[in-house]
């Protein structure tokens, strides 16, 4: 499928003031965009993941420490965030689709970067390019579908294109561990740099603008060489909404639940239960496995069908319950649209969030053996489970509230988590070393609770959080 100069680019058109602007692409090419975006909200997530497995090999290939070396896991974090922000930023003033074409042969040379790197200094350094030149993926690729896509089926479509980079969660760990322990680690970057020529090519052959202009305007076209300075930090000022702050808190806690987990695996789940191969280290993610006959792996490999359909599930799911939630509440009020009733949705399944993970400290402390590794590998679902329920609603609310920010308020909702994350993740072993699993667990899970605390707050005073601090929100339909 293709678009030619025929297709509508909101560039070069002039719109009246009553045309709807969701109606612009066909239902095909609707799903094609977000299969397209999808694959690219796909590479953060394997840019990050696929290095954890290989944390070990790593090490010892640069003469270095686990805990050393995992501080790339924070850099790429740190990066995926400022990139994030500056992609957004720019979304807004050139479009979507530069965006795209001007991120990848950066995400492409940092790739082929961290793959011939000898040193830890060197690693660093293209760990930090290959995060930036794909920190678009999230940002952009939110907003794109928020420009396709109104109010009550916006929900459903993010359930897809989030379920996509969650798969690259799930995924990613065991084809870093896989290609760490059949292969090499470097060939692997050398594989993500490929990816991302194939991207840029596919993008620049098939892919649209679909930012939206403005009504009864004409917006010029911007030429890639015409450069504009633009701060991309002033995106962060979109926290200044109690609203958006407290989804993000909430939205953050969860994901610190899954870095407690996963980042030390090798040295919670890996070293009680014995597993030293990465392949099955980076199974574990999924939680499922791959290769050997020990008791361990057929338990991991009897869950990896059954874990990927679950996530993906549960992102779709999430996604179409929001909006279900958007259009019943909506009946109820006689047709006035409120946004905080998409955070419902997190009501359902978001208490897996803290329920998993302190199990999980729990049964790594107390049960050895086969059962302790399966009710880990359940646990692990768990909070996958619970983490595609709050951030799948919780996306699709920002761009509600926030539809002509979109790119940049999920743009700053990302740099701020990664302020959070970033720390933790180079926290996580030595609270570990310091208090034990159950303990570092035990924290996790009271911030989580904290994070659902504030979305019950959100649903039932979001309408007064709205009226303290106006950021330029989406007026409400009636």
């Amino acid at each position: 499928m293709s678009f030619s100069e025929e297709s509508p680019s909101v560039d070069a058109l002039q719109i009246s003031d009553d045309w709807d602007v969701y109606s612009r692409f066909s239902k095909a090419q609707k799903h094609f965009i977000i299969f397209v975006v999808s694959v690219a909200g796909l590479l953060p997530t394997l840019v990050i993941g696929t290095f954890v497995p290989s944390i070990p090999q790593i090490a010892h290939d640069l003469d270095s420490k686990g805990a050393v070396v995992s501080l790339a896991v924070s850099l790429s974090v740190f990066a995926n965030a400022i990139g994030g922000l500056v992609w957004a930023a720019y979304s807004s003033f050139y479009g979507r689709r530069l965006m795209y074409l001007w991120g990848m042969p950066i995400l492409c040379i940092g790739s082929f970067g961290v793959a011939v790197s000898s040193s830890l200094r060197s690693l660093l350094f293209w760990r930090f390019v290959q995060a930036f030149g794909c920190a678009g993926g999230v940002s952009v690729g939110v907003a794109v579908i928020g420009d396709i896509y109104g109010a009550e089926q916006r929900g459903a479509a993010l359930g897809v294109f989030f379920g996509a980079s969650l798969l690259g969660v799930a995924l990613s760990p065991i084809i870093g561990g896989t290609a760490a322990h059949y292969w090499s680690w470097r060939s692997l970057h050398f594989s993500l740099g490929v990816w991302g020529i194939i991207e840029m090519v596919l993008i620049y052959l098939s892919f649209p603008e679909t930012s939206h202009p403005q009504s009864g305007e004409t917006r010029k076209r911007k030429l890639m060489f015409n450069f504009v300075l633009i701060n991309p930090f002033n995106s962060l000022w979109l926290l200044r909404s109690p609203n958006i702050m407290a989804v993000t808190l909430a939205n953050t806690s969860a994901m610190v639940t899954d870095y407690v987990l996963l980042v030390p695996i090798a040295y919670t789940i890996g070293a009680r239960y014995h597993i030293s191969n990465e392949a099955l280290i980076g199974a574990c993610f999924l939680p499922s496995g791959l290769g050997n006959f020990s008791m361990y792996t057929f338990c991991c490999s009897s869950a990896l069908t059954f874990n990927v359909i679950c996530a993906q599930v549960a992102s779709l799911v999430a996604g179409r319950l929001s909006d279900v939630m958007v259009a019943k509440w909506k009946v109820k009020r006689k047709g006035i649209w409120v946004p905080e009733d998409r955070l419902r949705a997190v009501l359902v399944g978001g208490l897996l969030v803290p329920l998993s993970v302190g199990l999980s400290g729990l049964v790594t402390a107390y049960i050895a053996g086969p059962l302790g590794l399966v009710l880990n590998l359940l646990c692990l679902l768990m909070n996958g489970i619970g983490v595609d329920f709050v951030l799948t609603p919780i996306g699709s609310y920002n761009v509600d509230v926030l539809q002509s920010r979109s790119a940049e308020v999920i743009a700053a909702v990302t740099a701020f988590r990664a302020i959070i994350l970033a720390p933790v993740t180079a926290a996580v072993l030595p609270s570990i070393e310091m208090l034990g699993v159950a303990g570092t667990n035990g924290i996790a899970t009271v911030i989580a609770l904290v994070g659902y605390g504030l979305i019950v707050l959100t649903i039932h005073y979001g309408d007064r959080m709205r009226a303290w601090v106006d950021v330029g929100y989406t007026p409400l339909e009636s």
